[in-house]
């Protein structure tokens, strides 16, 4: 079912409910940078026969929720966690009330839970491939070719364009040019976030107790080891449990930053890895 859910400012933002026919538990899924909605799809049905229901969305200036040109529009990945994502924390907790919501964060998704001002409302969180980000401690392939997204891509295309053309570029996906100015800005700092965003962000990520499992991967092509410790260093006061896996310990040949949502992934991870989390 397709729904538009009104952010805190009033911004519609698009987004897809799948019901449970006895639902035990909600999940939101939580995108990640410049993934439309449609990807989480396969995992969003799987869960549904399972006794979830669940909410996919996409954040304002993306996907379905991107209206009109991005040139000009006004938006930041704090506007993306304070107002959309807590939107739909909401509209996932109303959408099946007196069950536990469950918050299930892709790379991005992973990293803004602290900054959603209704987190509380959410029983556990699942981060699947989600890093700090920094580049100097990103996966060694894409490390040898990000500096050119830094240094030069990113800053000359949102001077000529107004923001990120990410589709022209085969790069990530159009972003708002307050988006991707301050991914920019955090991505080139050590401490990620935090070291941007100063203090109030670390005790944004201590403040959080919410218990998180985290499911990284060997081959992913963006985030390496020290980057996912990195980023979940933060939530220095979460119960943690961490799981990482080689593709041959699951029997496929590739799972990378972006394999756990396909529907390939259904037995080794979703079956054996996810749901034992949402209903152990």
């Amino acid at each position: 079912m397709d729904r538009t859910i009104s952010a805190r400012d009033g911004h519609e933002l698009a987004a897809r409910f799948y019901a449970a026919e006895r639902p035990r538990g909600a999940v939101l899924i939580v995108p990640a940078m410049g993934v439309a909605q449609p990807y989480y799809a396969a995992l969003a049905r799987w869960l549904t026969t399972h006794g979830f229901s669940v909410v996919t969305f996409d954040y304002r200036g993306m996907g379905l929720s991107r209206r009109g040109p991005l040139r000009g529009f006004k938006a930041d990945v704090m506007d993306w966690a304070r107002l959309d994502t807590a939107a739909m924390v909401d509209a996932a907790a109303d959408f099946v009330p007196d069950v536990p919501l469950y918050w299930i964060g892709h790379s991005l998704g992973g990293q803004i839970f602290p900054f959603v001002p209704n987190n509380h409302r959410v029983a556990k969180m699942i981060t699947i491939a989600t890093g700090s980000g920094y580049w100097r401690e990103n996966a060694p392939r894409l490390k040898r070719i990000v500096w050119w997204m830094w240094y030069v891509a990113a800053p000359v295309s949102l001077r000529l364009f107004g923001y990120f053309p990410g589709r022209r570029l085969r790069k990530i996906g159009d972003l708002p040019h307050g988006v991707m100015t301050q991914w920019r800005r955090w991505c080139l700092d050590p401490d990620y976030v935090v070291g941007v965003e100063g203090d109030a962000a670390r005790a944004a990520f201590a403040s959080v107790r919410t218990p998180l499992t985290a499911i990284s991967f060997t081959d992913d092509e963006y985030m390496s080891a020290r980057n996912t410790e990195s980023l979940h260093g933060f939530y220095s006061n979460a119960p943690q449990t961490h799981k990482r896996f080689a593709p041959g310990d699951l029997g496929l040949r590739r799972v990378g930053h972006f394999g756990f949502f396909r529907a390939a992934s259904e037995t080794p991870l979703w079956r054996d890895h996810l749901l034992p989390v949402l209903a152990p």
